[in-house]
Formats: structure tokens, C-alpha cells, sequence
């Protein structure tokens, strides 16, 4: 590739690897908040991880030359997402139950709520 990077630049290519790979898990982030904001249920999270992951699939070919449709690292795309959209869905769902609800539940961590007793 001619340009601002050559060939042999691994330094630049581990750079834009990582920003494409932080760029993917903030969107699977943004999407299970989006999910929880809309009261939606986790099934949604779960889908819209599968359209990340695959979109995710697309810029590893795009982008480095990867394999467009390689079963298992489309897999361990989706894990890794689905990690970071649980996570952002548990997030917001716990502090609407908590803000919304609050004479009924109380916050038990970042990802939990319990009855109030």
C-alpha cells in the first residue's frame, strides 16, 4: 500500500487495529444502552451484536485482508462483543430500575439490582 503507511509499518497497522477494535466494543456498548433506553428486551441486544459482529468482520477485510467469512472468527467477534452490549444493556437497565423504581429496588452493583426490603 503507497501512502501515509507502507507495508512494513507494523507499528501503525497495531495502532489502527486497536482504534478499529475500541471503536467496535463503544458501539457494542452504545447498542446495549440503546436497547435498555427503548425498554427493549435482551434478545434485541443480542441481534444487533450479531449485525456488529459482522459489520466488524467486514472492516477486518476491508481494512488488514482478513477472511470475510471465517466461521470462527466471526465468533469470537460476536463473544467479544456480546460482552461489551451485555454490559452496557445491564448498565442502563440497572439504573432505570433503580431511578424509575426507586421505593421498590436498590442498587447492588454497577450490573444488579435487589428488592427493597
Amino acid at each position: 500500500m503507497q501512502g501515509l503507511f507502507f507495508e512494513g509499518d507494523d507499528g501503525a497497522r497495531v495502532v489502527i487495529r486497536a482504534l478499529v477494535a475500541l471503536i467496535g466494543f463503544w458501539t457494542a456498548w452504545r447498542a446495549g444502552k440503546a436497547v435498555a433506553d427503548s425498554w427493549n428486551n435482551y434478545p434485541r441486544a443480542v441481534v444487533y451484536t450479531f449485525l456488529l459482529a459482522w459489520a466488524m468482520q467486514f472492516l477486518h477485510h476491508a481494512l488488514f485482508n482478513g477472511p470475510m467469512l471465517d466461521a470462527v472468527y466471526y465468533g469470537i467477534d460476536f463473544v467479544t462483543l456480546l460482552v461489551f452490549s451485555t454490559a452496557g444493556f445491564r448498565f442502563r437497565r440497572t439504573n432505570q430500575m433503580v431511578n424509575n423504581y426507586y421505593w421498590l429496588y436498590e442498587k447492588t452493583s454497577a450490573f444488579s439490582w435487589k428488592d427493597k426490603h
